[in-house]
């Protein structure tokens, strides 16, 4: 979703996406075979120099403290307020480009970049540390057009970060492209997705030691709103995380994994290219399909379950298309393999580590996960019995992709009917498998159908649809660890 944080709203929600549109996937066709000549000699962002002697390089290591140390002085906006500060920041500046020019060869790709970058930060200390401009330095930054496996980026801008800080600090992040011969092969062909740019991290400042595994263009600050043309997430934080929560799980519950989905969970690299494989497919999806409204529900405000199902969607319709790859016989042995994961990844994700993840406020994500994990109960392919959790593997392909069809058809369904008819069909799909809570106005019929939309929104609880007693038996087990996943990293999981 390109949705943030809500600053007072500690609920972590599913990370944003991008998506291609025809303009910007135009562009990046344009691109494509320019890039890769260029990215061809800097795949490895220097050479000779590896990403441990990246993150220990002197010029990042000051670049990190002198970011890190020109946020305390910022204000949520991003700006320094207080006029005392003015010096400090200065040279806490200075530090930052000087910093930039000494480490700009290893990232000779990004030239053009790192030297827009260099002006808009003293444009910025220039003009007294006002509400930072970095829109000079975003348009030139294009990482999608130099997707190669191992490129290399350093990243510095004053913004947010989701499910981090919601103020706009100077926030610096060295990362690595992951961009596996599979994932080129599919992008190229039926899943084309030009704007998708998946990443892991090699060192980062405190933003980023948090929760956030995205680095999306919308959270810097600029004075006007450009045409978004890349999206990157951290698929080595969703990799890291999930194998340590889902391990848990798997123990807690007494579950048997099969031998694969066990490997899934001891080869990092084998997870992160398994997520780089669901992302791609998610993110498109955001804008296929039958839309009864604007897939990313930009500036909508609505009852979060719509979010919970647009998510579920997306997730669902890669499940979908990695049965389908799996199945195919003409799919490559890598790519049947890395599908038959994906399948695993989306049920164990959201079964175990959405549902239970973040506040029981308005959790869009958390609904998912327990939406998920009812319809394999109720559908006797998911069984928790003798205080043992089983699972009947080869029927539950078919059982998933029912609930994906029956999102589907409400999409469908929903094109021809007024946006209070959609919410009310939305909500029964939800509440005919999820119990909602016993308080509920929504549950019991009891709305205010004849006024604005708005107070149906009203009426929806924040806990609209609390957890099941499985669900708080499983969270006492498992909050702490979901809760150690917080600043975690390919490197550190």
């Amino acid at each position: 979703m390109s949705q943030l944080t809500n600053p007072v709203q500690p609920t972590i929600i599913g990370e944003p996406e991008v998506v291609e549109d025809a303009a910007t996937a135009a562009t990046a066709t344009d691109h494509a075979a320019s890039a890769t000549t260029a990215t061809a000699g800097t795949a490895t962002a220097g050479t000779g120099t590896t990403g441990t002697d990246l993150a220990a390089h002197p010029a990042w290591l000051d670049l990190k403290a002198a970011a890190t140390a020109l946020q305390q002085h910022q204000s949520k906006d991003g700006s320094v307020a207080d006029a005392a500060d003015h010096g400090d920041a200065r040279a806490r500046v200075d530090t930052i480009r000087a910093s930039i020019r000494a480490l700009a060869p290893l990232f000779a790709h990004d030239a053009d970049y790192l030297e827009a970058l260099d002006r808009d930060f003293a444009r910025w200390a220039t003009a007294g540390f006002g509400v930072p401009d970095f829109l000079d330095s975003l348009v030139a930054f294009q990482p999608q057009r130099a997707r190669q496996n191992g490129v290399r980026h350093l990243v510095v801008f004053p913004m947010v970060t989701q499910n981090g800080s919601p103020d706009r600090l100077v926030e610096a992040v060295i990362v690595e492209v992951i961009w596996p011969q599979f994932v080129a092969d599919l992008e190229a062909g039926a899943y084309s997705n030009a704007l998708f740019v998946p990443i892991r991290f090699l060192d980062f400042t405190p933003g980023y030691d948090t929760n956030s595994a995205v680095l999306f263009p919308e959270t810097v600050a600029m004075r006007e709103i450009p045409a978004f043309t890349w999206g990157a997430i951290f698929a080595d934080r969703e990799a890291a995380r999930f194998r340590r929560v889902v391990r848990e799980a798997a123990s807690v519950t007494r579950l048997d994994l099969p031998v694969d989905a066990a490997a899934l969970l001891d080869d990092q690299r084998l997870a992160e290219e398994t997520f780089v494989l669901w992302d791609l497919i998610h993110d498109r999806t955001h804008m296929r399909g039958d839309l009864p409204f604007d897939p990313f529900m930009i500036k909508q405000r609505m009852p979060f379950f719509l979010y919970s199902l647009e998510e579920l969607r997306c997730d669902l319709t890669a499940y979908r298309e990695a049965v389908r790859l799996a199945r195919d016989e003409q799919t490559d042995a890598v790519t049947r393999e890395r599908a038959t994961l994906v399948q695993y990844a989306v049920l164990f994700d959201r079964v175990f580590r959405f549902a239970l993840t973040g506040s029981r406020v308005r959790n869009y994500d958390g609904l998912g996960g327990q939406l998920l994990f009812a319809w394999l109960h109720q559908h006797r392919v998911l069984h928790w019995t003798d205080t043992r959790l089983t699972i009947d593997w080869d029927d539950v392909p078919d059982v998933v992709m029912a609930l994906g069809a029956q999102i589907d058809e409400l999409y469908w369904r929903s094109i021809d009917r007024p946006k209070v008819a959609h919410w009310l069909a939305a909500y029964a799909l939800v509440s005919s498998t999820v119990t909602p809570h016993p308080a509920s106005r929504w549950a019991t019929g009891d709305l205010p159908l004849d006024g604005p939309p708005k107070l149906l929104t009203d009426a929806v609880m924040d806990d609209e649809f609390p957890l099941s007693m499985f669900y708080e038996a499983l969270a006492k087990k498992l909050a702490p660890v979901i809760e150690s996943t917080e600043g975690i990293t390919g490197a550190t999981g």
